[in-house]
């Protein structure tokens, strides 16, 4: 009968996890959001489905969410790339170390003033809430793609913070429940850990990158085995580690995937679908489980002094780590204050909160039972604030803050491809390089340029450059051979806005746009800027400040409030600076005649300083 309870609850879990997956596709917001709505539903404050005791009890518990939390923080280490990490690696350094130090005493100390918690629990919360983690935050930056440098701080973030988190609960939690602290000892106790973890995890990826490079595959099965094989090291990394050392196993996940990853494995996009599979399945599970067991009677005894803490850690903490950690120029105003309204906490908390909770009333005697209820409610009480509101509302803030740029990708970081890059960035654009040559690659990186090393010619290379989410490709290259290839493949396997290539020959023009490829003759474009300089120079040294001092965009009309109105109604509500310079529409462009009445769909040409010209965007496309 036992058995069959068993049953019913993992078939009841997983089938409301995949429920929540698909609604969370569908509504574009983090999953975590109907997990944990869904563990309500099935659990004692609902309908009772889900209970410590049909999950198999303590120990089972603890074991299914040990590998569970292992497989999640691999898959989430596994799709962490140097590349990315590059991209602000200051940033990350300090979000990791004085970032998570910060969070660590200010949690702690706002929790035992506002909530009366003794030094102890306010420790532990202090030490758990640390951490993001992947499992929310990858979510939300998969429905708001916001900068590379954006996104690997806060990745980076998640997934360290994952690790440290559970390595320093483990060391507070103990010096808890032995009732005594040195603190030098605890130190040890920490480093130690972690250096077993890293050991561990390195070794375990060394083992499976050696199998995976040297051991003679079956053709037929070999994508299978690569798949169950990395699988198994994620596993055996975490189950060896704890076991020389407990609560190493963290950190030995995280090394396994981060080495991994990293390391060019055979069958690697084969690799990531099957673990990204995997690691929905785990997920949805410990969400709804660790949800089902929460007791809404611990998060009402909070009362105010929870909310106050909600908002300490929300709107006090978070920005000043986010703040601190990103001081200079990297990182614009915008890009920090969504930094600090994406903090949302995840499974590690929420997980080894559970688990504690459990271990100190379950003890014999019991001890700090007080403290137990008022670690998991304080805990669970974060998150579910957290995630409703940062990963629920993520995309509206992004857009309401305009963090989220076009996406393009330049392929070709020579003299060309940089000036381009340059241009773009100074816009607020997102801007990639794609460069094989390692020279150009390291000059294009240290004068501050996103860049993706690898060929541009190679479908895998654009699609890890992000050629997916890409609105402009632009073929750069010096080789007009390399720059149709690169058209070919994008029109072909992207849903790409635009293409753009170089004509370096002025005779290949008619083989790009006899693909529809938007061509550029580097010599008639030479020609024409001359030309520019002799006839028109006050405009050509105007165009040289395109995107500075100066703008043009390009806009459709989609706004009822501006269709219907003539030009001359317009322009006597326009900021001072900025004009209409052209109408185009039914694929003729015009300079417009003052009576001439907009439409929807005209495209309007706008012309002007570039404050007043993002001005005018802001009014007629304003942010939802």
């Amino acid at each position: 009968m036992a058995s069959t309870d068993f049953l019913l609850v993992v078939a009841a879990i997983i089938g409301l996890g995949v429920s929540a997956q698909l609604l969370a596709a569908r509504f574009r917001v983090p999953s975590v959001l109907f997990l944990i709505t869904a563990g309500i539903v099935l659990g004692p404050e609902g309908l009772g489905v889900v209970t410590l005791e049909n999950l198999g009890g303590i120990d089972a518990l603890s074991t299914i969410v040990g590998v569970s939390v292992a497989i999640i923080v691999f898959e989430g280490a596994f799709h962490l790339k140097i590349d990315k990490l590059r991209q602000a690696p200051s940033a990350v350094i300090r979000l990791i170390t004085l970032g998570a130090a910060i969070a660590f005493v200010g949690t702690a100390v706002a929790t035992h003033y506002l909530i009366g918690a003794d030094w102890g629990i306010s420790l532990l919360i202090g030490a758990l809430l640390v951490a993001t983690g992947p499992t929310v935050v990858t979510p939300i930056l998969a429905v708001v793609p916001v900068r590379d440098r954006v996104a690997a701080a806060l990745e980076t973030e998640g997934i360290v913070n994952d690790v440290t988190a559970a390595i320093a609960a483990i060391v507070v939690f103990k010096a808890l429940a032995s009732a005594e602290i040195h603190v030098d000892t605890y130190v040890q106790d920490f480093v130690s850990r972690l250096g077993v973890g890293l050991f561990v995890g390195v070794v375990v990826a060394a083992i499976v990158w050696a199998v995976l490079q040297y051991v003679d595959m079956s053709p037929d099965d070999a994508p299978q085995n690569a798949r169950l094989l990395t699988l198994a090291g994620a596993v055996v990394a975490f189950g060896a580690a704890d076991w020389v050392y407990s609560e190493a196993g963290v950190a030995a996940a995280a090394t396994a995937g981060l080495v991994l990853g990293n390391a060019g494995l055979p069958y690697e996009e084969e690799i990531e679908a099957f673990k990204g599979d995997v690691t929905l399945i785990v997920l949805s599970f410990v969400f709804i489980a660790l949800a089902a067991l929460l007791d809404f009677d611990r998060l009402s005894a909070l009362g105010f002094g929870g909310l106050a803490l909600v908002v300490v850690v929300m709107g006090v903490l978070r920005p000043a780590v986010v703040f601190l950690s990103t001081s200079g120029k990297r990182f614009t105003a915008r890009e920090k204050l969504f930094m600090s309204a994406v903090g949302p906490r995840g499974i590690i908390p929420a997980s080894v909160a559970t688990l504690f909770a459990i271990r100190l009333q379950d003890s014999e005697p019991p001890t700090n039972v007080a403290g137990a209820k008022l670690l998991v409610g304080t805990v669970f009480l974060v998150i579910l604030v957290t995630v409703v509101v940062e990963g629920g509302f993520a995309r509206q803030i992004a857009e309401r803050l305009d963090v989220i740029p076009m996406r393009v990708l330049i392929v070709g970081g020579g003299k060309v491809g940089r000036s381009l890059a340059e241009r773009l960035e100074a816009r607020g654009e997102n801007v990639v390089l794609i460069e094989a040559d390692e020279t150009i690659l390291e000059r294009a990186r240290s004068e501050g340029f996103t860049v993706h090393a690898g060929d541009g010619t190679n479908t895998e290379v654009l699609l890890a450059a992000g050629a997916e989410n890409a609105k402009i490709v632009v073929a750069a290259t010096g080789d007009d051979d390399a720059n149709l290839l690169i058209a070919q493949l994008v029109k072909s396997k992207f849903d790409v806005d635009r293409v753009i290539a170089r004509a370096n020959n002025p005779a290949n023009v008619d083989a790009f746009e006899e693909l529809d490829v938007r061509t550029i003759s580097s010599s008639e474009s030479t020609a024409w800027a001359i030309d520019n300089l002799i006839e028109r120079p006050a405009l050509s040294n105007w165009m040289t400040e395109i995107g500075r001092s100066g703008d043009v965009q390009e806009i459709e009309i989609t706004s009822e409030h501006v269709a219907g109105q003539r030009i001359v109604e317009i322009s006597d509500e326009l900021p001072n600076g900025v004009l209409i310079a052209l109408v185009s529409r039914d694929g003729e462009s015009e300079v417009p005649d003052p009576e001439l009445t907009l439409k929807l769909g005209d495209h309007v040409t706008l012309l002007g300083r570039t404050e007043a010209v993002h001005e005018t965007l802001d009014r007629w496309h304003p942010h939802d």
